[in-house]
């Protein structure tokens, strides 16, 4: 199954059935990842037309909103003594679960891989969504069941158990046995690297637009920082994208909002690090909101000039890193330029130094520049090095804008797609921060709060 018009997630191939039961989970991630808050999906089957006069099939697709809980969890499962239902050999066991919904049915939300030839089968550990699981209920029922896999498709049933996350989340003891057929299951809870390190650790967020001279004149149209009444330019529509999922991680929504290549008033000296709300001693905005309205009233009170110069910025947000190497806080650095990099070797010396602080950098490119440099300050095909020196770890994401534009002017997909994949790359690089400094985070997980009354999350 493929859901479009523009491709937004397939399904896993299931062999040798007219009767399929596709996982959700990866595609109700991606669809929350990219925080739609509709279902805007059209399904269609090859071949798309069907045949006349004959039924093809029904599809049969289920929604529901998912809760803001953004907890991972990792298990591993064991089992002992299971039901031998090969004629020659043993049982070749997986396992399926599955998440209930508000209207009493299940939805399969995970399938573990097939152990081979054996009756004492050890899975490999998953991680999964909390949401994916339960929808953040940590009460709500979970079904697994056992499954003898067969290459015909027709896998004999071994047996079945329910459970919730609570339960779950308990750990390997004697009273997390469950039974299947009589027989022994033990779990191994393993919190996500990712959902410990969040539970523990406050995120920083930082904005840097571009007021270099070629991205035009703000007054005419033409310009990448025209404020056109109608729509928001794309300086506005790439912070409102990935600034929106960011400030769910910020418990003050409180962000420092910084502009870079500019006059400033009343001298015209040129900035690369100035606020955007005009005081140098709080350059903290409210929410993604305040920063908007500060971008706007300083494209009325600066010169747009130059030269475009990022080591400036990077600096800044690493002078804090710096201070704070305990794992309590880690550091998000959105830069939104236009054009080529002016000081490319000083900027590659502060992205390696910064490359060992708790920070990660992305960087938009919006208009239609080459942006080659932009390319290699990503790091993932060849890591960056300053003076010899490599980076200790990749930090840095960029995407250029200009690939996210949808020509049907659907923007909330197009904004959605780009919210995701320039945060596609924090979880890894935080954890790898964590990891390098053999940090360990709080490893209880929040008690659980109905969807629309959760408190405001703190990571």
């Amino acid at each position: 199954v493929v859901f479009s018009t523009a491709c937004f997630g397939r399904t896993e191939v299931i062999d040798n059935t007219l009767n399929p039961d596709f996982e959700s989970a990866s595609l109700s991630d991606e669809l929350s990842h990219s925080g739609l808050s509709a279902l805007a999906l059209f399904v269609s089957l090859s071949p798309s037309a069907g045949i006349p006069g004959k039924n093809c099939g029904t599809i049969i697709l289920t929604a529901e909103e998912l809760g803001n809980c953004r907890d991972c969890a990792t298990m591993q499962f064991c089992a002992n003594k299971l039901d031998k239902k090969d004629f020659f050999g043993r049982s070749d066991p997986f396992m399926v679960f599955y998440r209930s919904n508000e209207d009493g049915t299940f939805t399969i939300c995970h399938k573990t891989e097939v152990v081979k030839n054996t009756l004492n089968p050890v899975w490999q550990p998953f991680t999964i969504p909390v949401r994916a699981l339960c929808n953040g209920d940590y009460d709500r029922s979970i079904k697994v069941e056992v499954y003898d896999w067969d290459r015909d498709g027709s896998h004999d049933f071994i047996g079945e158990f329910t459970t919730s996350y609570r339960e779950l989340s308990r750990g390997q003891s004697q009273f997390n046995v469950y039974e299947v057929s009589s027989l022994n299951f033990h779990l191994i809870f393993l919190p996500s690297p990712l959902s410990l390190s969040l539970s523990s650790t406050q995120i920083h967020f930082t904005v840097a637009i571009d007021f270099t001279a070629s991205n035009g004149n703000p007054s005419q149209s033409t310009s990448l920082h025209y404020m056109n009444p109608y729509q928001m330019n794309a300086y506005a529509m790439a912070l409102k994208a990935v600034g929106e999922i960011i400030q769910d991680y910020d418990s003050d929504k409180m962000f420092p909002a910084l502009g870079f290549g500019a006059k400033l008033p009343p001298d015209g000296r040129v900035s690369h690090e100035f606020p955007l709300n005009g005081n140098v001693d709080n350059p903290y905005c409210n929410g993604m909101e305040g920063i908007l309205e500060a971008y706007h009233e300083s494209l009325k009170t600066v010169q747009l000039y130059g030269p475009t110069n990022f080591a400036p910025i990077i600096n800044h947000v690493a002078r804090y890193a710096a201070a704070v190497q305990d794992g309590s806080q880690y550091f998000v650095l959105l830069i939104i330029t236009d054009g080529v990099i002016s000081d490319m070797a000083q900027t590659k010396e502060a992205i390696v130094n910064a490359a060992k602080l708790p920070m990660s950098i992305i960087i938009v490119g919006v208009g239609q520049a080459e942006f080659d440099a932009m390319v290699e300050l990503d790091g993932d095909d060849v890591r960056i090095s300053s003076r010899g020196k490599l980076a200790e770890r990749d930090i840095v994401q960029f995407v250029p804008f200009r690939d996210y534009m949808d020509r049907t002017g659907n923007h909330v997909l197009s904004m959605a797609r780009l919210a995701k994949d320039v945060l596609a790359e924090i979880p890894d690089q935080l954890i790898l921060y964590m990891k390098s400094r053999g940090i360990k985070p709080n490893q209880t997980p929040p008690d659980y709060s109905p969807p629309g009354l959760s408190p405001t999350p703190t990571v």
